[in-house]
């Protein structure tokens, strides 16, 4: 159930947008200025803020910098009146995801409400972190991750939302680039129009003009009636045009017209047709080598390549890989009516050696495979494809130094922490332990359990205060899974809020 703030200083409003939401199933809180729903919102996590604008104590609009300084993915949504649209527009600028003008009807709020978390559900999921944007809902297609390297990608996208440039996406196949693609767009000003994707590669090359301009009846063999191509279809949108490596030299140059006249010609006709479109290509070829051969165009590349977004392969971001079996399984689940419980330490041993040379797409459909074939409640080795069984230690993972020294508790527990000798480096931002075998009289390091509970709390504790208390950050740099961060913060009984500074 998704948690909702409302945050108005007339009761009347207040207490009307409240049961409208709670009959659609939201729960909600009220707040009657902005100084006590920044106070809510750094005490508890909300989906969505829904805020007026002229309120005593704190406006919407200093609220609204003071959430999102805080938390970046909370969506905040304005209520204004038609005299304050001007105000409104400017929230829009620091970060409100849209405004309705009083009357509000319950179900125009509802409708957009229901747009922002589809929106944001696009890049985010299941809220293992909270970089700019996210994304819920029915499909399959989600977003996860928490690495270093996906946090960068989520800013970028945060970034490049906000703005109409073209864009490049780069990237190997199956590392979702028609996602970032669609998280671009639903998160832009352009989230209300028309999202239209087309695969350069999979169309002919006879065939690929028309079905980008449209082309005249009687422009060619088969063409008996005038149509309008998928550029015009996505006037006011965005289209995606995916491998866009694959488009011949003269393709390239119409494109190029487009991105700096907005205007074309469909094929057969003199006619010139002005469209507003914002382009977004993706490629995972080399445009520097195609530049290079002669076979992409330069100039091409570079009016595209704007601010570009790069995906990183799979097996550079070993971190995410059981956030991704945890999304998966909780997927198939739902989509198989089946109750798995997970993977057992085995398969996601086997899961994050493999190289994934098919990437996010590959492992969805390894874990269907596992569901499929999987007859206990746990997923185990002998579930997986033998290719991923057999498959040998990645060569190209992520390096403790490359992840700016950071340690996976998970890899240590074959050592034994000596309490006497534990330190922190708290300015370095790093965790130090000594560990040591029998020695003399320590005899209680032996107990192997006893040693692993004491350094699982210290380090937990240690990593809280590092991070001021915030488990999502704590839980990021610790690089401890965000449902087994709480799980044992709930076993050693520890107060997260005491180490806030």
């Amino acid at each position: 159930m998704n948690k909702v703030l409302v945050v108005d200083d007339d009761k009347v409003l207040q207490d009307s947008v409240k049961t409208a939401l709670e009959f659609h199933h939201f729960s909600v809180d009220v707040a009657d200025n902005g100084k006590a729903a920044v106070e809510a919102v750094y005490k508890q996590k909300y989906d969505l803020v829904v805020m007026d604008v002229n309120m005593p104590e704190m406006n919407g609009i200093d609220a609204l910098i003071e959430m999102k300084r805080h938390d970046s993915s909370l969506i905040v949504l304005i209520m204004t009146a038609f005299s304050d649209v001007g105000d409104a527009v400017r929230a829009v600028k620091e970060g409100a995801y849209n405004y309705l003008e009083k009357p509000i009807t319950s179900e125009n709020l509802v409708a957009l409400i229901k747009r922002a978390l589809k929106a944001r559900s696009l890049i985010q999921t299941m809220a293992f972190s909270a970089p700019k944007l996210s994304l819920g809902g029915g499909t399959s297609d989600k977003f996860v991750g928490e690495s270093d390297v996906m946090i960068k990608v989520f800013d970028i996208i945060g970034k490049l939302a906000q703005v109409k440039t073209p864009v490049l996406i780069r990237g190997e196949s199956g590392t979702g680039k028609e996602l970032v693609a669609k998280a671009i767009h639903y998160n832009g000003v352009r989230k209300d129009e028309r999202f239209v994707t087309i695969n350069c590669a999979a169309i002919p090359e006879t065939l690929i003009e028309s079905e980008l301009f449209g082309h005249e009846k009687g422009a060619f063999t088969g063409a008996v009636e005038r149509k309008i191509g998928k550029f015009q279809f996505a006037d006011g949108g965005t289209i995606f045009l995916d491998e866009i490596g694959d488009v011949s030299a003269a393709m390239q140059v119409k494109l190029l017209r487009v991105i700096q006249e907005q205007s074309f010609t469909p094929v057969g006709s003199n006619r010139v047709v002005k469209v507003d479109v914002r382009i977004i290509a993706a490629s995972h070829k080399s445009f520097e080598n195609m530049i290079k051969d002669g076979t992409f165009r330069e100039d091409l590349f570079y009016r595209l390549n704007v601010l570009p977004v790069y995906l990183p392969a799979l097996r550079k971001r070993v971190s995410d890989i059981p956030h991704l079996v945890d999304y998966y399984v909780s997927y198939f689940n739902h989509l198989h009516n089946l109750d798995i419980k997970g993977v057992s330490e085995g398969a996601l041993k086997a899961l994050t050696s493999y190289d994934w040379p098919g990437n996010i797409r590959e492992l969805r459909n390894v874990i269907e495979h596992a569901f499929i074939i999987e007859s206990s409640d746990w997923i185990d080795v002998s579930s997986l494809p033998e290719s991923v069984r057999k498959g040998e230690v990645s060569k190209n993972r992520i390096t403790a130094d490359e992840a700016g020294g950071l340690i996976n508790f998970q890899d240590i527990e074959d050592s034994v922490l000596d309490k006497d000798k534990a330190t922190t480096d708290s300015e370095g931002g790093q965790y130090k332990f000594t560990f040591t075998t029998q020695n003399g009289g320590a005899k209680e390091l032996m107990d192997f359990q006893v040693a692993k509970d004491t350094f699982e709390k210290m380090f937990i504790i240690e990593a809280l205060k590092l991070n001021n208390g915030k488990i999502n950050q704590t839980a990021l740099k610790s690089n401890i899974p965000k449902k087994t961060l709480l799980r044992k913060i709930d076993k050693y009984e520890i107060k997260p809020k005491d180490y806030h500074n």
